[in-house]
């Protein structure tokens, strides 16, 4: 029997367990599995996330096989090794796409329908390797790419505006770690262009997207692994897909000729509804972004590169 808001989550570590505590507070699935070869850690997480349902949502969590891909809408990849200090994300490429290159196949044979969140870092070369091995799915295939590096740039823009993060429209696109792009010449406080509503200094913008852009290697440093703020923004993503409520999410995805661009997953702002991406947007911005956002895509081919001739 098909269930409507079935999720599965491969992965029980910080991020696949904390991902299911933040689908469970949101109240958007029906049942959440959960896959792990650690069978004792898998089962100690989900225990934990079933005392929790008394006080959230109500949803069945259960260990999980690849059997419950069969009727499931959503299957979440968290599962590999992840950020050490001193590593960037493009550093975890040979071991993560071994372990994904496992996992794909097994995932569109349970079931070809379903939609793939890529969580999994280096997220944007994940992402585009999954859609080398299966082409025909590439608007079934998400990267969770940029959508926690937007809401940091958010966040600091609030603090500094004293304005509802809610309220802030701004991107940071491309690849998902380095070579990121803050997209300053779109941004916006509701509707006014944020230089309108306030005139920032060059100087105060690079500090605030560099703040953003490094805040995994604070948290890191800080507590070995980010997990809370990545697990809402999937759990966005994901509520987007089960609910089809069109959201606009900038997200790591197939790149066809936008900005001169082909070949290479990276992350701008698309529309997110039932059967993934539904439509992008023509975003007007500067030469010096497109600039940017072109190295940021080269960089990304060259780490795909590495990966290809391992």
């Amino acid at each position: 029997m098909s269930i409507n808001n079935k999720v599965t989550i491969i992965g029980a570590g910080l991020v696949g367990s904390t991902t299911a505590f933040s689908l469970l507070a949101e109240n958007v699935a029906e049942e959440i599995a959960l896959i792990d070869i650690n069978k004792k850690l898998v089962s100690s997480q989900v225990m934990d996330l079933q005392h929790s349902v008394p006080f959230l949502g109500y949803a069945k969590v259960k260990v999980g096989t690849y059997n419950d891909i069969g009727d499931s809408r959503l299957v979440i990849i968290t599962s590999g090794a992840s950020q050490k200090p001193g590593e960037t994300r493009l550093d975890l490429i040979k071991k993560n796409s071994t372990i994904i290159k496992e996992i794909v196949p097994q995932i569109f044979k349970a079931n070809p329908k379903v939609i793939v969140i890529m969580v999994t870092n280096p997220v944007d070369i994940l992402t585009h390797l999954t859609i080398k091995m299966f082409p025909d799915k590439k608007n079934q295939i998400i990267g969770s790419g940029t959508v926690l590096d937007s809401a940091r740039l958010r966040f600091l823009l609030g603090e500094r505006l004293k304005v509802d993060p809610k309220s802030i429209h701004a991107y940071i696109v491309g690849e998902h770690g380095d070579s990121e792009v803050p997209l300053w010449s779109t941004a916006s406080i509701g509707n006014a262009p944020l230089d309108k509503f306030k005139k920032l200094t060059a100087a105060e913008k690079n500090k605030i997207f560099k703040k953003a852009k490094n805040a995994a290697y604070a948290i890191i440093a800080g507590k070995q692994a980010t997990y809370y703020a990545i697990a809402a923004g999937v759990a966005q993503i994901a509520k987007a897909i089960l609910f089809d409520q069109k959201t606009v999410l900038s997200v790591s995805h197939l790149i066809e000729g936008e900005y001169g661009l082909r070949h290479i997953c990276l992350s701008l702002p698309v529309v997110i509804g039932r059967t993934g991406i539904i439509g992008k947007l023509p975003l007007a911005i500067s030469k010096e972004e497109k600039k940017q956002l072109q190295t940021s895509a080269a960089k990304l081919k060259e780490a795909y590169k590495t990966l290809r001739a391992s």
